[in-house]
């Protein structure tokens, strides 16, 4: 088998490594709370990164007016139906397809993945916007709006006074690394054409 497709074959593989590892985290950082609160987002579900972190995060949320964390959110049943479409998909690319197909497939997934971040970035403004007017405490920024507590979609931010911090783990690092494997098996499939 060409190496191009052997690229190709892993390429497809790669991202199934996010029904085993962490996609996100989120961390929560204060004086109050020693330990730092977490949680980790898998592909269909939230988890804590410490023992009951979730909740702690929803007890304090509540305060302000933002909603539960869900147990259960349409995504969680979008995102692995198509990793898993996508997977069978570049197999049978990088069995059945000339290298151009790989270039596809990157372009696609590449796509997927801007539009799963840009959802995450949706959910999160939501989370962190769409306060309850009932909320027992009420915060708002110096020119009298109410205030957001948006946790960042990349970096770090600081929220009252809580340290928020949100990164990438294993599992979208896999995805990555399976989305620039196609790109590689691209141009090399490309080489291996020309020299024949």
């Amino acid at each position: 088998m060409k190496k191009s497709k052997l690229l190709m074959f892993l390429a497809a593989l790669l991202p199934l490594g996010l029904f085993l590892f962490p996609l996100w985290n989120i961390t929560l950082e204060a004086p109050q709370y020693p330990t730092p609160l977490g949680m980790h987002i898998y592909i269909n579900d939230f988890a804590d990164a410490n023992p009951h972190d979730i909740k702690n995060i929803n007890l304090m949320n509540h305060y302000v007016g933002m909603k539960y964390i869900p147990e259960a959110i349409p995504e969680f049943k979008i995102f692995p139906a198509g990793i898993i479409i996508t997977t069978i998909l570049g197999l049978i690319i990088a069995f059945k397809f000339s290298h151009k197909w790989y270039l596809y497939w990157f372009i696609l997934m590449v796509s997927l993945s801007a539009a799963g971040l840009y959802d995450f970035y949706l959910w999160e403004y939501d989370y962190g916007h769409n306060l309850d007017p009932r909320a027992i405490m009420k915060f708002t920024n110096p020119d009298g709006t109410p205030m957001g507590f948006q946790p960042p979609l990349f970096g770090t931010k600081n929220i009252l006074n809580f340290t928020a911090h949100s990164y990438p783990r294993l599992g979208a690092y896999l995805l990555a690394l399976g989305i620039a494997t196609s790109l590689v098996a691209y141009i090399v499939g490309k080489k291996e054409l020309k020299r024949t």
